[in-house]
């Protein structure tokens, strides 16, 4: 089995106050692992044991329900996960910080952008930010599918993820959406989405 359980890049309490322990331990612990080793179960004895992640949503839509919900659970968290950091960079640089300008006019108006974008997805999901045709574009998924796959409305590479599932905020924020938004914005690590970028570009 060529896909592997990664550890969480730092302890649970350390988003606190954005985003607290309990959370950070049932979503990784519990949920995440719960996808990976459903996924792990699907795709058992298949040839998609030693394929990438990239080349199974790449045909997901010729595939079961459980890889394309597990396998997208499995790898949606691992993106969310380290998007985020204890002492996040607080604001881009370099060549990302010139293509959000170039594309949305400043961060602030991408921010606001994003965060609507997280505030109007209906039910669970993720809201992303892709490189697309060598630019940068904003989308939205459903349950756990995402960019990468055959599937999605936008598809494009993933640089930053955004978890709107309930189970990513209820304890601290219960319904409050927007608030769970806001406090996120705290620990996004764009030293991080900028190695993303920089590695999305270099793929194209």
């Amino acid at each position: 089995m060529s896909h592997q359980f990664p550890e969480l890049p730092y302890a649970y309490d350390a988003l606190e106050p954005y985003i607290d322990a309990k959370t950070m331990e049932v979503h990784y612990s519990k949920h995440h692992r719960t996808y990976y080793d459903k996924f792990c179960a699907a795709i058992a004895g298949s040839k998609l044991e030693d394929e990438s992640l990239e080349a199974i949503f790449a045909s997901i839509s010729t595939l079961s329900s459980a890889i394309r919900n597990n396998g997208g659970g499995y790898y949606n968290h691992i993106l969310y996960w380290n998007c985020m950091a204890k002492d996040a960079q607080a604001e881009p640089d370099g060549a990302l910080a010139e293509a959000i300008d170039a594309t949305f006019g400043s961060l602030e108006a991408f921010k606001e952008e994003f965060s609507q974008a997280a505030v109007n997805t209906f039910g669970s999901g993720f809201v992303w930010l892709v490189v697309k045709d060598g630019g940068l574009q904003i989308t939205s998924t459903s349950n756990q599918d995402n960019p990468l796959m055959d599937v999605a409305a936008v598809q494009g590479q993933p640089i930053l993820a955004l978890d709107v599932w309930e189970h990513a905020y209820y304890i601290s924020y219960q319904n409050r959406r927007p608030d769970y938004i806001e406090a996120w914005w705290h620990v996004v690590d764009w030293k991080a989405v900028g190695e993303h970028f920089a590695a999305a570009q270099s793929a194209n």
